[in-house]
């Protein structure tokens, strides 16, 4: 029964945590100003603005339930004081509203080396010296290794959930041209329960903690942790872009779970551990961009036809299974190379639509399908070519 309240207790402190009502503004400010820009762009939005809002409440739960058993298990402990400094030092990061601050390594790094930082100055906490009192040490092993796990979670998201779904985005290029880019803005939310050092219960079996502690007993803590990424991919597919960033934060989430877990016996290798995180995190990033703008835009101009900068959901288009990165070479039997002459050539059949197309492996395939009233006059293609309008406008 003393399990059951404390774990009650638990998962109702949750709730008193801010993070998870901030979160969810900052995550409808993201849905916000990218239908603004695609509004801005294409006079139309792909995704309607409470799409971050879902991905924010909905993607990371189950991860977070998942490794939650994973740190039950092993009996991993932080200090209260830990989450506290993590939630102030969270609601700080967020300030600069780039979700790419708030990758679990930048988060948990920063605030293991401040909780070290005010062991080691015995730096005095208004109103809070009493939580700081009880953290044991200054270096703590069972953070660090937190750090691992979270760095996992948040490649499997990246590579699950921020692959999907990106924006797409008109840019000029270094000469002049108007070419399409894919960028992609996620805040996730991953609760996680996590066992604090306290007096509440005791530790069952002998066996139990798997890690080494001191601590004789422990509560439950029910911890709102946020994990964001954001990313522009200019040259490549960019599910294929962002899925090669994920599996390099799930290797990395690993290493340094492992180099974490050797920190429990020799306490340099949390520190250590930490360090890689942050340094190995920002490095994927860095090394990311100067690849992909080393390369050739993948959305560009196509003497073939159209290209498929993004696909309305719901919309013909979306029915008749078109990629973005697909090559639209005719409509209704029509060569197409503008925005206009693809307008025109679907208008001569506004009941089917016949499409020969080329996808990103350079292959041939032909799609059809009958076109309803009240569907989307142009089928839901968005592409990077400068609407008609605007080009008639430019003549003129």
């Amino acid at each position: 029964m003393e399990w059951i309240i404390e774990l009650g207790i638990g998962i109702g402190k949750f709730f008193l945590n801010p993070l998870p009502y901030l979160g969810i503004l900052f995550a409808v400010y993201l849905g916000y100003i990218r239908v603004k820009r695609e509004r801005k762009n294409f006079t139309i939005r792909v995704q309607d603005g409470l799409f971050e809002f879902r991905t924010y409440l909905k993607k990371g739960v189950l991860l977070g339930f998942i490794f939650s058993l994973v740190t039950l298990l092993i009996g991993l402990t932080v200090p209260l004081a830990y989450i506290i400094t993590l939630t102030v030092v969270t609601v700080i990061l967020s300030i600069f509203l780039r979700p790419s601050a708030l990758s679990a390594a930048y988060t948990l790094g920063s605030t293991f080396f401040i909780m070290m930082a005010i062991e080691y100055s015995s730096f005095e906490m208004p109103y809070l010296q009493g939580i700081f009192d009880q953290v044991e040490t200054a270096i703590i092993p069972g953070a660090a290794l937190l750090t691992g796990l979270l760095l996992m979670i948040e490649g499997i998201l990246v590579f699950k959930n921020a692959s999907e779904h990106t924006s797409p985005k008109l840019i000029r290029s270094k000469r002049g041209l108007t070419v399409g880019i894919h960028e992609t803005k996620r805040l996730w939310l991953v609760p996680m329960l996590v066992l604090i050092p306290a007096d509440a219960l005791t530790i069952p079996f002998d066996f139990w903690p798997i890690f080494p502690t001191s601590s004789g007993g422990f509560t439950f803590l029910f911890v709102p942790f946020w994990l964001g990424f954001d990313a522009k991919i200019r040259s490549r597919h960019p599910k294929q872009g962002i899925q090669v960033i994920g599996r390099n934060v799930i290797l990395l989430g690993a290493f340094v779970s492992i180099i974490s877990a050797v920190g429990f016996w020799y306490p340099l290798a949390s520190i250590c551990a930490v360090g890689i995180a942050m340094v190995g995190r920002l490095l994927i990033s860095i090394l990311s961009y100067v690849k992909d703008d080393a390369q050739i835009f993948y959305f560009s101009r196509s003497n073939e036809g159209i290209v498929v900068l993004d696909i309305i959901p719901g919309s013909p288009a979306d029915k008749m299974e078109l990629q973005i990165g697909d090559v639209i070479r005719t409509v209704n039997g029509v060569h197409v190379q503008s925005t206009q002459q693809f307008y025109e050539a679907v208008q001569l059949n506004r009941a089917f639509c016949k499409l020969e197309v080329i996808d990103d492996q350079g292959e041939n395939r032909l799609v059809n399908r009958a076109l309803y009233e009240g569907e989307h006059h142009e089928l839901g293609v968005i592409t990077f070519e400068i609407d008609s309008q605007w080009e008639k406008k430019d003549i003129g």
